[in-house]
């Protein structure tokens, strides 16, 4: 996938942005090389191959310094809404900001 000029025209003006020549020509060629990589990368085979959950991982074992995700404290919903100004089903009701 190659981008044209036009088409740099056309994401500037959705972005909102004014370009000069020559940062056009610039923005070009920095995208069309970028898409040249993802290209690249795409035309590698990867059939059978597990994806990492880190790149370390593919060099050495690591263990992920992550907590087990289990409930620390009891819920305390209602005793923390006790003071709240308006309630309801739950959840904490605010004043209306936008119109």
């Amino acid at each position: 996938m190659a981008l044209t000029l036009p088409e740099i025209d056309r994401i500037a003006n959705l972005a909102r942005l004014e370009l000069q020549p020559s940062e056009r020509d610039r923005l070009l060629t920095q995208l069309n090389g970028f898409f040249g990589i993802v290209e690249a990368m795409r035309a590698v085979d990867t059939t059978g191959i597990e994806p990492l959950a880190h790149p370390v991982a593919a060099m050495q074992d690591i263990v992920l310094r992550l907590r087990d995700d289990v409930v620390s404290e009891p819920n305390q919903r209602e005793a923390n809404q006790q003071t709240a100004p308006a309630v309801e089903r739950g959840l904490f009701l605010v004043p209306k900001v936008i119109e």
